[in-house]
């Protein structure tokens, strides 16, 4: 199983390339807004890990998935716990038994 973290470019690549087949690196370019030299990088790093293959013909290098069991991981967070009393809010409403408007 490949863990892969979420809001990467890697999960976008990874994302089109199961969704779509053929695709040609300029394919992928055109489709996330950034330049080929960019997504080339990330390419040739999952071609290094052994998650997909780059096919290169004369005029367009097509990509193609080797692996297929991605997990995608949410990125980890530390949210602060806000704790809320509702001892204050009742205190409010039951000391006050006067008149609203002087």
């Amino acid at each position: 199983m490949i863990e892969i973290t979420k809001g990467t470019l890697k999960e976008q690549i990874i994302k089109i390339l199961q969704d779509t087949y053929p695709v040609t690196i300029e394919d992928i370019s055109k489709r996330l807004h950034l330049s080929k030299t960019q997504i080339t990088r990330v390419l040739k790093k999952l071609q290094m890990q052994q998650i997909l293959v780059l096919e290169e013909l004369p005029d367009k290098t097509y990509i193609r998935l080797i692996r297929h069991d991605f997990s995608f991981i949410g990125k980890k967070r530390q949210r602060k716990f806000i704790k809320h009393s509702k001892k204050n809010s009742k205190k409010q409403t039951d000391e006050y038994n006067g008149i609203m408007y002087s």
